[in-house]
């Protein structure tokens, strides 16, 4: 079993910033051969907003380019996401994923932007 402990949500204005930390609680991140952000808004399908491999390649969904950026701190076994320029159609539930031959996912945080 593998606990993924998210924080970092909130209320915020269009236009700001929040950051999200992920931390790995009971395993090393370096086990993960990827590890990123989704995210389901109401009435939604989930969908991706940013991985990072172990490798240290990222990817982002082409809305939050720009916007977005996933960070990891392997001595913190925690990974970010910095997201600034912050839209209302960027309201949803975050849920940070860890990948192995299995795919992980913690408990979820909301992000509300007010318009």
């Amino acid at each position: 079993q593998v606990q993924l402990v998210e924080s970092g949500g909130g209320l915020v204005q269009a236009g700001g910033s929040l950051r999200l930390s992920c931390r790995a609680a009971d395993r090393s991140i370096f086990s993960f051969s990827a590890m990123g952000w989704y995210r389901q808004a109401p009435g939604k399908q989930r969908e991706l907003v940013a991985t990072t491999a172990s490798g240290g390649g990222t990817n982002y969904a082409d809305s939050v380019k720009g916007r977005f950026t996933i960070s990891r701190d392997n001595a913190k076994n925690t990974v970010y996401l910095q997201m600034n320029s912050l839209k209302p159609e960027d309201t949803a539930v975050y849920y940070c994923n860890a990948r192995t031959s299995y795919n992980y996912w913690g408990q979820g945080t909301q992000v509300t932007v007010s318009s």
